[in-house]
């Protein structure tokens, strides 16, 4: 694995806190490799968060070592969006850099449902 895409373990972000307990969260779901909670600015009725453990900053930066990290990240969004009950849908959204709206450098899913989503996006 090359070290030029991964977080130092001195990196901090507020979800580097979270997975720490160092900070409150509505923790809706965890395992080994990824935690959910709530979105403290929620941009739709279920604004949930699904965040690896592992330290990656952004999407751009994952390698072939990461495969099987961002299926479970995916497998993780879709039962915690059962278990959100969004049965009729809802919409995953990884922002990458800054010029996609990532403001957090720790790779989030954002999990949106709860009402229609429009089209396009942004």
């Amino acid at each position: 694995m090359s070290s030029y895409n991964r977080m130092s373990e001195t990196t901090e972000t507020i979800f580097s806190k979270i997975i720490r307990r160092e900070i409150p969260a509505n923790i809706v779901y965890e395992d080994d490799l990824a935690l959910a909670f709530t979105d403290v600015h929620p941009q739709a009725p279920v604004h949930i968060l699904v965040i690896p453990k592992q330290p990656l900053a952004k999407l751009s930066d994952a390698d072939s070592h990461d495969h099987a990290l961002l299926g479970h990240l995916l497998l993780t969004a879709k039962r915690v969006a059962q278990k959100a009950g969004l049965e009729n849908g809802y919409r995953v959204v990884i922002n990458n850099g800054n010029d996609g709206g990532q403001t957090v450098y720790h790779l989030h899913l954002h999990i949106l449902g709860g009402r229609l989503m429009a089209w396009p996006p942004g």
